[in-house]
């Protein structure tokens, strides 16, 4: 899969922006502050209908503007797919494809892109929810449905916390708040169906991660991922120095399924005073934490700078090999954003021989001169809130808004 024609109206810092993207290498310079990253957020959003940088979407609608859009033309192979998304300040957002109305968890079936980003270190030092967000974000891509799975939990994670806060507000205790069953078998069933898909992808991502790991760090380091799950005990937001020892072993979907459900079930009757008590929910995936291991230590706390970033980026590169494999649409679109600058010479080689073989990468970097030759093919310079393509004389030029954000 290939972006090939990108338009933006009110997202961030560009009233209007058109970009055309080419097959192999795209390099998109600028000094920081222009909107490189913004171009990359706006691309990202509509695989993973999330943004790498921001929890929600109002920060993406520009300033004194109740919506943005992303439009975007999609190549497959002879085929050409148009998405549209529209981002809303208040309420729902839509989606259109092929200029037909939609539901937004759809367009992650026709948009495939693994994001690199300085912020990506933040999945290995960061605090759990920002692994719960990478982890999520690939489960969306690997199975759209997992939108409406995970935005369902939210939901009812919401009102059960609600009702928490409710009861202790009025001093209920014990067993006095009967409508909380209904709220925690809702709670079962999505959060089962989340820390089953979560504990999946972990397993098939060991081995890209292993390969990858060894590519980028010229190093064997027996590079691990498994979940602490709050539902076994293993809530690390609660006790941060513990360490798991044990390995999630994936099993028959139904039986495993079955299996952490009766587990959930158990651990919030367990943990129902103390829920009562804080007026929080205790248990589920949005307590869980992927736990990822070098040399049998967590690298959280123990690994050096580089081994970090070795991580970070074979993480990376095991989402890109994993949904390559799996998807029909061929290879995902990969953005490599202000990467470079963060990387010794080694690791600039070896990850530019990596992702130069994908069908398409988009790269965005402040100073030329960091990007390895074998990325260096099709230029676009953005200055001033002004795009232009180096290479095609016809291209046109968008205008940002008067504010800067990259």
């Amino acid at each position: 899969m290939i972006v090939e024609h990108l338009n933006l109206v009110d997202f961030r810092n560009y009233a209007t922006a058109d970009l055309t993207l080419h097959s192999g290498p795209n390099v998109l310079v600028g000094r920081n502050g222009q909107g490189k990253t913004n171009l990359a957020e706006a691309i990202v959003f509509l695989a993973t209908l999330g943004s790498h940088r921001v929890s929600s979407d109002a920060p993406m609608v520009r300033d004194g503007h109740e919506f943005a859009v992303i439009r975007a033309r999609l190549g497959h192979a002879q085929r050409k797919v148009l998405v549209e998304v529209q981002l809303n300040r208040q309420g729902s957002n839509k989606a259109r494809i092929n200029g037909s109305p939609s539901k937004t968890n759809e367009l992650p079936r026709y948009a495939h892109v693994v994001l690199f980003a300085p912020e990506d270190l933040q999945i290995v030092r960061g605090d759990p929810s920002a692994r719960r967000r990478f982890a999520d974000q690939l489960l969306i891509q690997r199975t759209p449905r997992m939108a409406g799975v995970l935005a369902d939990y939210d939901r009812v994670l919401r009102q059960r916390t609600a009702l928490l806060k409710s009861a202790r507000a009025r001093g209920v205790r014990g067993e006095g708040l009967s409508t909380l069953d209904v709220w925690d078998d809702k709670l079962i069933v999505l959060g089962s169906e989340i820390i089953d898909a979560r504990i999946r992808l972990a397993a098939d991502l060991q081995h890209p991660l292993a390969d990858a790991y060894a590519t980028i760090a010229g190093a064997d380091h027996k590079p691990e991922l498994d979940w602490a799950l709050s539902v076994r005990g293993g809530d690390l937001e609660e006790d941060p120095t513990r360490i798991l020892s044990e390995r999630s072993e994936t099993k028959d979907e139904g039986d495993q399924r079955g299996e952490i459900a009766e587990l959930f079930r158990a651990a919030l009757q367990a943990k129902r005073a103390s829920e009562l008590e804080r007026g929080i929910t205790l248990v589920g995936p949005h307590r869980d934490d992927l736990v990822l291991r070098i040399n049998d230590l967590p690298v959280k706390g123990y690994a050096s700078h580089g081994e970090s970033w070795s991580v970070a980026l074979a993480l990376r590169l095991a989402s890109a090999e994993l949904l390559r494999a799996e998807s029909p649409a061929g290879d995902p679109v990969l953005i490599l954003d202000d990467v470079f600058a963060e990387l010794d010479a080694d690791r600039r080689r070896r990850l530019a021989e990596i992702t130069a073989g994908y069908e398409q990468v988009v790269v965005t970097a402040a100073v030329e001169s960091d990007i390895p030759e074998v990325l260096h093919r099709h230029v676009v310079r953005i200055e001033a809130g002004t795009i232009t393509d180096e290479r095609d004389p016809s291209s046109r030029s968008a205008r940002s808004g008067t504010e800067r954000d990259d």
